[in-house]
């Protein structure tokens, strides 16, 4: 019982520690959740399993998965899916953190 209950904390711990505000730059249109975003810096919201990337009065929502890696990223990293020609968001790592999102296909 006990082995259960450190693991749900555990889990609970990682799912916490991925939620935050983080910043992002693209630097190419990117694709996320079907919407295409223009280059620049965008602000990412990690709030259970959603992250909300919004710039101004532009905003996306899309279903994630935090995860957390054995150590630290160096720095903010995003990740690309392109099998079609178009960028599409797979992941986000955090620099200074070791939290990185997966987005859900």
């Amino acid at each position: 019982m006990k082995a259960f209950l450190l693991s749900f904390a555990t889990l609970g711990l990682a799912i916490a520690s991925a939620a935050g505000s983080y910043k992002i730059t693209l630097f190419q249109p990117s694709i996320v959740a079907g919407t295409e975003l223009q280059p620049g810096v965008y602000k990412v919201e990690v709030k259970d399993n959603t992250a909300v990337i919004s710039k101004g009065k532009q905003s996306v929502e899309a279903p994630v998965k935090a995860e957390t890696a054995d150590s630290k990223f160096a720095s903010t990293t995003v990740r690309y899916k392109n099998g079609d020609g178009k960028y599409r968001v797979d992941e986000i790592r955090f620099g200074g953190t070791n939290t990185k999102i997966v987005f859900a296909n």
